[in-house]
């Protein structure tokens, strides 16, 4: 199966990778193009903007999470009715998971995906020195193909003209070059770009100055016509399913829906609705999560902790993912509630599943400000950063795993909860050293843990058999 594809790559973060591929994916989108978009690793902030730019649920691609062998796969999934795939990287182009080599690296995924990389590279200290590193950056694995330079925060003409003559000799065409801008500016906090959902009108007028930025200052036909030189996906991939007929259009605007429809259950039996928390401060949530709880036979209903002073209707399990819920800590305790419906719903058996900021909100305060009270623990900000991939094995049955179930995730936090695990733990983790972690009582999984449930779909299986039967 072939799609036109590139893959946004830079020397380091920090160069303009965000900038470069949010900016393109909205200049093709406002040509006619359906642009699917991707994003290398375990981010959920960026799929955010390019979601926005697009029209398109934003989607990433793991090969840690994952596995390799799903990476083209979901890509695939993902891409499937569009014209033309763009893929943000993460970090540098040939930087992983730590001591693992190439894996998670976006060169990794690139090669996975057999599509040429356009390499961002901030030229704002430099000017002969640019062809040394582009070259350098070209040759150090021949199985990745950088097609192109997208040159960034280029000072003048004449600095322009020196970056231009240095790289005549690097054999790498220059794609583009972009002025610094302003506008374009994305505000951070203490765990990357502030979502888009935080932002409203201000998220929508970066994204149209990204466009304007990158449709200015880039040679958009030479970099459709590298899109189109890729060839098919490697290794005859098929499309991820999880587990339903997908139902695209030939032209899809793809979008999160508030109710995902369940596959067909047996006859007579209604689909169990399972509540998935989101909103400005539950904003983490892979798409495939969604799709495969529905197609395991759920009604998958999205409601809003900030807002939303009950659970969606018929609620028979809770899905709570990760997000900013310290930053909302005030407004989620006051909507008291919802807090007290989330009580009685773990309390009753039902299977709630927690993942990192939805961790902090079943405990019994943040901040001192009370929380659900479902766990016996409190959580609280810190100066650290907790953050990196873990390998992890389920150390007790639950509503989404039985013990012994392996799998890979991902942590990314400034907080800590004491207790770090209950009576009952949910994993037992071996990086950065052993230690259980999380909590599993009644039909409560919770962790600081990220996990993809396409690498172990039986997760969401398991999770929608206990909806029907807790």
């Amino acid at each position: 199966m072939s799609v036109p594809r590139l893959v946004i790559a830079a020397p380091s973060s920090g160069s303009g990778k965000t900038t470069v591929a949010t900016g393109l994916m909205a200049a093709f989108a406002e040509r006619g193009l359906a642009v699917s978009p991707h994003k290398v690793g375990p981010d959920y902030i960026d799929p955010g903007y390019h979601a926005l730019a697009t029209g398109r649920v934003g989607r990433n691609l793991d090969a840690y999470l994952c596995g390799p062998e799903l990476v083209a796969p979901l890509f695939l999934h993902g891409a499937r009715g569009c014209d033309l795939a763009v893929v943000e990287g993460v970090m540098g182009l040939y930087d992983g998971a730590a001591g693992q080599g190439e894996l998670a690296s976006t060169a990794q995924v690139a090669k996975l995906l057999g599509a040429p990389v356009v390499l961002v590279v901030d030229a704002s200290s430099q000017s002969r020195s640019v062809a040394a590193l582009v070259h350098g950056f070209a040759s150090w694995d021949p199985e990745v193909r950088v097609g192109g330079v997208i040159l960034n925060k280029v000072g003048s003409d004449r600095h322009e003209v020196l970056l231009r003559e240095a790289l005549e000799s690097a054999g790498v065409p220059v794609l583009g070059v972009l002025r610094r801008a302003a506008p374009v500016a994305t505000p951070s906090r203490h765990l990357g770009l502030v979502p888009v959902a935080e932002r409203q009108g201000d998220a929508v007028e970066a994204v149209a100055a990204m466009a304007a930025l990158v449709a200015d200052g880039c040679d958009l036909a030479a970099l459709e016509a590298l899109a189109r030189s890729a060839g098919a996906v490697p290794g005859g991939s098929a499309p991820w399913t999880p587990g339903f007929p997908p139902t695209h259009p030939s032209r899809p605007t793809e979008k999160a829906p508030t109710r995902a429809r369940p596959a067909d259950n047996a006859p007579g039996a209604p689909a169990p609705v399972v509540a998935l928390a989101g909103g400005p401060a539950f904003t983490f949530s892979y798409a495939e999560h969604a799709e495969l709880l529905a197609a395991a036979g759920a009604e998958v209903v999205t409601f809003d902790p900030l807002r939303d002073e009950g659970l969606p209707e018929g609620t028979a399990g809770l899905v709570v993912g990760g997000g900013f819920p310290e930053v909302y800590a005030a407004e989620l305790s006051a909507n008291e509630p919802l807090r007290k419906a989330i009580a009685e719903l773990a309390l009753s058996g039902a299977p709630v599943a927690a993942e990192c900021a939805g961790l902090l909100y079943l405990c019994r305060e943040l901040d001192g400000q009370p929380m659900c009270g479902v766990l016996d623990a409190t959580a609280r900000m810190t100066e650290r950063l907790t953050l990196g991939y873990r390998d992890a094995v389920a150390v007790s049955d639950s509503v989404l795993a039985v013990a012994g179930t392996r799998m890979r995730g991902h942590e990314f936090h400034r907080t800590v909860v004491e207790p770090g695990a209950g009576d009952v733990a949910a994993w037992g983790v071996r990086a950065p050293q052993r230690r259980l972690e999380g909590f599993v009582q009644q039909g409560v999984h919770a962790s600081y843990l990220h996990t993809h449930w396409a690498s172990e779909p039986g997760v969401a299986r398991r999770f929608v058999e206990r909806c029907r039967t807790s």
